[in-house]
């Protein structure tokens, strides 16, 4: 089917986009402060923001910002940490206050992607389906809600091709993908705006080259990428070269060959990653790029190859590997997924391979069920009803599937929104923060006990983020031999240490300052002689 220009878009389209506005914002802001921030990027992304938002204008702390006590912050530009430092002047400090700005930005993407598909879809259905499918991934879904910066880099990316896709009515449009390149520098650097932008000029060479010539996409360019390279100059003015070694180089370009802490993992991960959580969609998967690469001549299918294939090839050669760095494929995953949906949708026929995966899917939702309740004999109240929804929505959906019946579909779509609500109103959506000790009440007792801007020594191996965001403390781990050092100086040291290596390292006589109610970490300090 010819797909046929539309200039504006009617009155079903801004139903549908006030629906997936709700259904977006409903879902991805629900239960969004009942849980701490977790570690890494959500503590640091936090302390940041609080820094501008205390610092007075004239400090300039919004265009060179801290971390902890004034120690500059080269990760980042800081446009999200300053959007959230404007969050909280609204609404104080909270968790709530801390994701709102990158919750927001996520659910934008979701209206964004139906926007796209409507400019590459012939047919509205086809938009929908993929709108809905990206709406319940689980990664954009769980991910985009954090305080980190992804879900704002797929918000930028897809208003950056919405624009481009515009532009074929009026040249203007071409300004605002360049803003949203521009965007994608300042929320993660120049390296993740090149690779972005290389991926939206792939596809203009492939589909319309002539675009090239449009004055107005190298204006918007010009004006989205010069605020970037001014807030690097400006760093390098103040810091010099070390700005640069570290912004750039640790931070940056050294993450392409040379891993992250223990984050080295072999070329294939990205595809596990996929795999794991992208159910019940990844059932889907295969048949989309089948019908992308015998469509490698239209429009959707130009788009969308490059925005999966080369996105994903450069992630997995980089020696870094990140579970979030694969966050920006997503939105094209779901274009694939939607046009064989949406095929399928339209001429009613549901490829066996579907029938028998999802039929797996249910089983195995029903054997989790069983598995809680009969084997371990403790199903838990909050995990209950969530995987209750999944079995019955796939089961349904499997008997749909084998009768070839296309309503299928919005069971599954229905089924795991609700599945996804009920997670992420549950104490379990967050699972990082059951990877180490709860930060809230050894935090609270860190404030209680030491002094403001105090210094705290950890037995912990680990830096935490979020400990230092919620004590407003430096913590730093230190090995054995360093407590020893430190504890016969003559400086008062504070110590968050575990009661067995008091004993263990003969740190008598001491004084216990604090102690967490779990009571596996102390706050000790030199007993001095009065």
């Amino acid at each position: 089917m010819t797909h046929e220009p539309r200039e504006s878009y009617g009155l079903i389209d801004i139903i549908w986009l006030g629906c997936l506005v709700v259904a977006a914002l409903v879902l991805y802001t629900s239960g969004l402060g009942d849980l701490p921030l977790r570690d890494w990027d959500e503590g640091i992304v936090a302390g940041v923001a609080r820094n501008i938002w205390q610092a007075e204008p004239e400090s300039f702390t919004w265009l060179f910002p801290t971390i902890n006590y004034g120690e500059p912050y080269w990760n980042k530009p800081p446009l999200i940490h300053g959007l959230i430092a404007l969050s909280y002047r609204l609404f104080g400090v909270s968790e709530w206050s801390t994701r709102i700005v990158p919750a927001s930005l996520s659910a934008t993407s979701v209206v964004l992607l139906y926007l796209i598909a409507r400019e590459i879809f012939p047919r509205r259905a086809t938009a929908i389906i993929s709108a809905s499918v990206y709406l319940t991934l689980l990664p954009i879904a769980r991910h985009g809600r954090v305080a980190m910066l992804d879900g704002a880099i797929t918000c930028w990316l897809c208003g950056a091709v919405w624009c481009l896709l515009r532009g074929r009515y009026r040249s203007s449009w071409y300004l605002g993908t360049g803003i949203g390149i521009g965007l994608i520098c300042l929320t993660k650097g120049l390296m993740m705006g090149v690779l972005l932008g290389g991926i939206i000029l792939s596809f203009i060479f492939w589909e319309r080259p002539q675009i090239l010539r449009n004055q107005y996409l190298w204006r918007g360019l010009l004006l989205g990428i010069l605020p970037a390279i001014a807030w690097y100059g400006l760093q390098y003015v103040k810091y010099g070269t070390q700005f640069l070694d570290i912004s750039l180089g640790t931070q940056t370009f050294n993450r392409i060959w040379e891993p992250v802490s223990s984050s080295s993992f072999p070329p294939w991960y990205y595809l596990l990653e996929i795999a794991k959580y992208s159910l019940p969609w990844l059932i889907f998967l295969p048949s989309g790029v089948k019908l992308a690469l015998s469509s490698r001549y239209t429009t959707w299918s130009r788009l969308v190859l490059p925005w999966v294939g080369i996105y994903l090839l450069a992630i997995s050669l980089m020696a870094t590997k990140l579970p979030w760095y694969v966050i920006p494929i997503y939105p094209g995953l779901s274009l694939l997924v939607g046009a064989r949906l949406g095929k399928s949708w339209y001429r009613q026929q549901a490829p066996k391979p579907w029938a028998i995966a999802q039929t797996v899917l249910a089983i195995i939702c029903w054997g989790a069920i069983a598995y809680d309740g009969l084997v371990q004999d403790i199903l838990e109240a909050e995990l209950s009803p969530i995987l209750l929804v999944m079995a019955l929505s796939f089961t349904i959906a499997t008997v749909l599937l084998w009768l070839n019946i296309r309503y299928f579909l919005p069971v599954i779509i229905g089924g795991f929104y609700l599945a996804l609500l009920l997670l992420f109103n549950s104490n379990l959506w967050l699972w990082e923060l059951n990877e180490a000790f709860a930060v809230k009440p050894v935090a609270a007792m860190l404030q209680a006990a030491t002094p403001s801007r105090a210094k705290v020594y950890s037995t912990y191996p680990y830096h935490r983020p979020s400990l230092e965001f919620y004590s407003d403390r430096i913590i730093i781990p230190v090995q054995d031999e360093q407590i020893t050092q430190y504890w016969r100086g003559d400086t008062t040291v504070y110590l968050l240490i575990e009661p067995e290596t008091i004993q263990r390292l003969n740190l008598i006589p001491h004084q216990q300052l604090g102690s967490e109610p779990d009571q596996q970490w102390q706050l000790i300090t030199q007993a001095r002689p009065n």
